[in-house]
């Protein structure tokens, strides 16, 4: 990560900028380690923006090392099995809340496992509180801005852990 760009809190978040895919999932590694069955994980940013691959290091941090994590656009779900179940949901291909309800989304976001939805702008206005929102946008080809938003009491509550979890290492 450019330590120049590197930037505190925003509000109740995080903003910092990655200068290569592997960054990215370097950074989601270190945030996906922090992550708790039941927690809710939304994704905002246009196509290429790198919502699967910060992801995939989600994932990973979360205890799926050994899967490959995939775009689930035509599939609308992945299920990866790490410390506890893993939903990786695209909602790109939905229009509505109700066709969010008919693909089970509300089964997904349970106690047992983490949920993360790309394309969570869809359905916002029906999403639970208690979440965190990952921003991301391109500054170059390889570079992305990524503003974590904390939602809900129940991430307020590990704010310096994430904020820790935040910075890039191990890559």
């Amino acid at each position: 990560m450019n330590e120049e760009s590197k930037q505190g809190g925003v509000g109740d978040g995080f903003l910092c900028s990655t200068e290569s895919p592997e960054e990215t999932v370097a950074l989601g590694r270190n945030l996906g380690k922090l992550l708790k069955a039941g927690d809710l994980v939304c994704l905002f940013g246009e196509l290429g923006a790198g919502k699967t691959c910060l992801a995939r290091g989600l994932v990973q941090g979360m205890g799926a090392v050994e899967q490959a994590v995939t775009s689930p656009s035509f599939i609308m779900v992945n299920h990866y099995r790490g410390r506890f179940p893993i939903y990786h949901i695209d909602l790109y291909r939905l229009d509505t809340v109700a066709d969010a309800e008919d693909i089970g989304l509300r089964d997904y976001l349970s106690d047992d496992g983490v949920a993360l939805l790309e394309w969570a702008s869809r359905i916002e206005s029906d999403l639970p509180q208690d979440r965190l929102d990952i921003f991301l946008s391109h500054i170059s080809d390889t570079e992305r801005e990524i503003r974590l938003v904390i939602r809900g009491k129940r991430h307020r509550d590990m704010a310096a852990e994430i904020a820790a979890a935040w910075e890039i290492d191990g890559i």
